[in-house]
């Protein structure tokens, strides 16, 4: 029986999700206090989740680098007070702001970026220091394309298509604190993060094939020894992760400059 025709409740399909699960996991070192979750509605989907779930007090922070921040940006706007602590339209987004030169909302629920730009092809090569405020990224373009350090960041999410699957899957990956039960009033059951973790990504069903496929790369990377581990001094060494050209966008990053929020 083909993965498309099994019944998402069925035991064979709850192992398929729970190998994808271990092997994403086993491949980030994605530390216990995270949750993973395989979603839908694509990236952009994100845009409005993240706010309505994380924007306690109404309040986030979002460096606009490209198109992609600019339309999260854009979308937070609708649920709160969303500034922008930085951006580089100046120059049509042709390098990333300066991360030493943020200034953070006091109040602020969490800091925003998209860590990859493909359309520009810039891409951080350092993290903002958000003064222990939850890092927040978008990393769809550069999905898997190299080592990351989870716990810097609070929440993780990128579409599949780039890199790992076909579209139609969206993971995101969350720290356990973010989760709660008690998102923006009239947030609907579907965009509610703690929806998908108490059914473990099983409320209604879900990609199934997408979810397969995106294991069978999991396991691929794992066979080209993609999964052992790597330290903040060593991940930029090639002989670290084996499949570095996967996203070669991630080669054409622009200087950091300083920049006025606008």
């Amino acid at each position: 029986m083909s993965v498309m025709e099994m019944s998402h409740r069925s035991k064979p399909f709850a192992a398929i999700m729970e190998a994808a699960e271990q092997d994403i996991r086993d491949l980030l070192s994605i530390p216990d206090n995270y949750r993973v979750l395989f979603l839908q509605g694509g990236a952009s989907t994100q845009f409005a989740m993240i706010p309505m779930n994380l924007m306690k007090n109404k309040v986030a922070d979002y460096v606009v680098s490209g198109s992609w921040s600019k339309k999260a940006y854009q979308e937070a706007k609708l649920f709160g007070d969303a500034h922008c602590v930085a951006s580089s339209a100046d120059e049509n987004f042709s390098y990333v702001p300066d991360v030493h030169a943020l200034e953070l909302s006091d109040d602020a629920d969490y800091v925003y970026i998209c860590q990859n730009e493909t359309i520009y092809g810039t891409v951080y090569h350092e993290l903002p220091d958000t003064n222990g405020k939850p890092l927040v990224a978008d990393v769809s373009s550069c999905f898997l394309s190299e080592p990351m350090d989870v716990s810097k960041y609070g929440l993780i999410y990128g579409g599949v298509q780039k890199n790992v699957g076909p579209a139609g899957v969206t993971i995101v990956i969350i720290r356990d604190d973010l989760v709660t039960d008690e998102p923006l009033p009239g947030t609907p059951t579907m965009l509610r993060y703690d929806t998908h973790v108490d059914a473990k990504s099983l409320y209604n069903t879900p990609p199934a094939y997408g979810i397969y496929m995106c294991g069978k790369v999991f396991k691929w990377l794992k066979a080209q020894g993609a999964s052992r581990p790597c330290s903040s001094a060593t991940w930029r060494k090639p002989s670290c992760f084996t499949i570095s050209s996967i996203s070669r966008s991630c080669s054409r990053a622009r200087p950091a400059r300083r920049t006025a929020p606008s």
